[in-house]
């Protein structure tokens, strides 16, 4: 088994003006150990078009996307591992997050993915399920375990700490356990090659 480090991409997943996920994202890239090398996306940087190309990515795994996507999908195929970073909008997930989501295909095969969730009073648990569903069409494994942040705006304090760390902290640690494994796992799967 390789010591070296599994590449664990933390996507931003909220793209409003005024969003709390750079706090929440940074919190968590705090709580990674050696285990992983971290890159945190924030899909506000990137050029992302809710309209999608003509073919879908899954018939098309490289589709002509717009030049402000390219460090995107370059850093999204680089990754090892995905943590999503989200709140809930409307029971649901942010629409950007989902025009990524699908702008893309390969990017996501056979890899792990974790969740934090924060919102006002699902901790992001509506907006989780629902990635659950997606991330499994694309042949992405979620892991069971996830971080929540329900009425986050009473959790955190000024400087972006957590005002009672304990329990929010184990249950990152759970959960890099649970991505660690499982990305561990899929990195070896991928690397034989498929009979044909």
């Amino acid at each position: 088994m390789s010591t070296q480090p599994l590449k664990l991409a933390i996507v931003i997943g909220s793209v409003r003006e005024g969003r709390f996920g750079p706090v929440v994202a940074n919190w968590f890239a705090q709580q990674v150990d050696d285990r992983f090398e971290v890159d945190v996306i924030d899909l506000a940087e990137a050029e992302v078009p809710a309209a999608l190309p003509a073919v879908p990515p899954a018939m098309d795994p490289d589709p002509v996307r717009p030049a402000g996507m390219t460090a995107l999908t370059e850093r999204l195929a680089a990754a090892d591992a995905y943590v999503i970073v989200t709140p809930d909008h409307n029971r649901s997930y942010p629409a950007a997050l989902k025009a990524v989501i699908d702008w893309h295909f390969t990017q996501w095969d056979a890899k792990t993915i974790g969740f934090v969730g924060y919102s006002g009073a699902s901790g992001g648990l509506l907006a989780i399920e629902h990635l659950r569903q997606v991330f499994n069409e694309l042949n992405a494994h979620t892991v069971r375990n996830y971080v929540s942040f329900p009425r986050y705006y009473l959790l955190f304090d000024d400087e972006g700490g957590l005002r009672e760390p304990a329990e929010s902290e184990a249950a990152a640690r759970a959960m890099l356990d649970q991505l660690h494994w499982w990305a561990s796992a899929l990195v070896a799967a991928r690397s034989v090659p498929v009979a044909a």
